[in-house]
């Protein structure tokens, strides 16, 4: 399978050595190529860069992995043409040009519309899936907690697309918690808030959420 990374920031770079090392083929689309020439050099043959287009044509599978702020117009730029009928792994957060108040992030968003919800409704026959906005990008591959899985907590409108992203899911070392439709994401983007608190108040940032079930 081949993955599109749109994003090249350290999310991108985290999940595109992550996809590379369990056998996919990446192509992470940018603005900026040059600042991935070391990226590029380490992935070798299986580890591609280009535009944004490039990356969502060359994707079975489609990562977005830019800033909440631009992640519309990244995918603008990629062409939805590019993506459609595809799974779209959303890992954005609408994180605001704001700093945080008592190590509480702001959102440009609100619990009634999430940033996922914008996306879909601007691109309805791409198939969003929420993941990976939860934990640090440190520990979406593979994170070792003592053997203890960590929870993903997912959601999305296509089962299909859901079962994808939780394969891949699965692949990366997570437990997958399905929590709907894509108006889960109103709960499931605040995560983030809640996993960068320790961080900004403390410099606590080697943790992850998990789910206890009886």
């Amino acid at each position: 399978m081949k993955i599109g990374i749109l994003g090249s920031g350290d999310v991108g770079r985290a999940l595109a050595s992550g996809f590379i090392k369990h056998g996919y083929e990446v192509t992470i689309g940018t603005r900026s190529p040059e600042k991935l020439s070391a990226w590029k050099e380490k992935a070798g043959k299986s580890g591609q860069v280009g535009s944004f287009a490039e990356a969502a044509t060359f994707g079975d599978v489609i990562v977005l992995a830019a800033k909440g702020t631009t992640a519309k117009e990244t995918l603008k730029m990629a062409g939805a043409a590019n993506f459609k009928g595809k799974t779209i792994i959303d890992t954005t957060n609408p994180i605001a040009e704001a700093p945080p108040d008592h190590g509480v992030l702001k959102y440009f968003t609100s619990l009634e519309n999430s940033l996922m919800e914008q996306l879909q409704a601007a691109f309805p026959e791409a198939h969003f899936v929420k993941a990976f906005n939860s934990v640090g990008n440190a520990f979406m591959v593979n994170p070792d907690f003592g053997g203890v899985k960590p929870t993903m907590f997912i959601c999305g409108n296509e089962a299909d697309a859901k079962k994808e992203a939780g394969k891949i899911l699965d692949l990366f070392g997570f437990e997958v918690e399905d929590m709907g439709s894509v108006q889960a994401a109103r709960a499931i983007e605040p995560l983030c808030i809640l996993w960068c608190i320790p961080g900004f108040l403390r410099n606590q940032w080697t943790h992850a959420f998990k789910l206890l079930k009886k």
